[in-house]
């Protein structure tokens, strides 16, 4: 009666109540038990204390920390082509903005006249003048030649002080070009006898170089 109670019993006043061991599976059944109510707590403060540590700290007052600005661009980057299209839009502003420019400036600017082109008159002069100079840039040109032969009696086509130059240059015919150049004056020369020209008529300047002419290539 006094002793102590046997394993898995339960002492009572006066007499003793046998209990049976619990099992294998009662006793895991009740760790499971104990620790479930657990589980969930633990899992509850870490979730609340993430929340925590992910939440910046609020700025002090007063303090000048920069702030993104509202309203920055959250475009995505252009694609290599659509980079390419913008390139060749903003190329073609451009280059139409610089016609319209030099539209405004040539409206703007006051015309200016055009050089006058050299007559053939200037040109055959040129040309025998630079026979005589002796320019290495001279080459022989059929178009002034045929202009000198044609009007070489002229005095206003070929005045006095190129005429001396002229002969000169005449001298160095050959062929046709010299027969015809004769041929011409002796019919100068002609027409002046038989319109029995006297002091001041247009023929007597015209035949005096006919007979320079003559007396040159004869």
């Amino acid at each position: 009666m006094g002793g102590a109670a046997p394993e898995g019993g339960t002492a009572l006043p006066g007499r003793w109540v046998c209990r049976k061991p619990a099992s294998a599976a009662t006793r895991r059944m009740a760790a499971q038990k104990r620790k479930a109510p657990g589980a969930p707590e633990k899992k509850d403060r870490k979730l609340k204390r993430a929340p925590a540590a992910e939440t910046p700290p609020a700025a002090p007052r007063g303090s000048t920390e920069a702030r993104p600005e509202e309203g920055a661009s959250s475009d995505p980057e252009l694609s290599p082509e659509e980079k390419r299209v913008l390139e060749r839009k903003l190329k073609k502003e451009r280059k139409k903005e610089e016609r319209k420019r030099l539209r405004e400036a040539a409206a703007a600017a006051p015309a200016q006249p055009l050089p006058a082109k050299p007559s053939g008159a200037q040109l055959a002069l040129d040309y025998l003048c630079g026979w005589a100079q002796k320019h290495q840039s001279w080459r022989f040109q059929k178009t002034r030649q045929t202009w000198l032969l044609l009007h070489m009696y002229d005095c206003d086509q070929v005045p006095d002080q190129h005429f001396p130059t002229l002969l000169a240059y005449l001298e160095g015919l050959r062929g046709r070009a010299r027969e015809l150049t004769v041929q011409k004056a002796e019919a100068l020369m002609r027409q002046l006898d038989e319109a029995d020209a006297g002091p001041g008529h247009p023929l007597l300047e015209r035949s005096r170089r006919a007979r320079q002419v003559l007396q040159l290539l004869s």
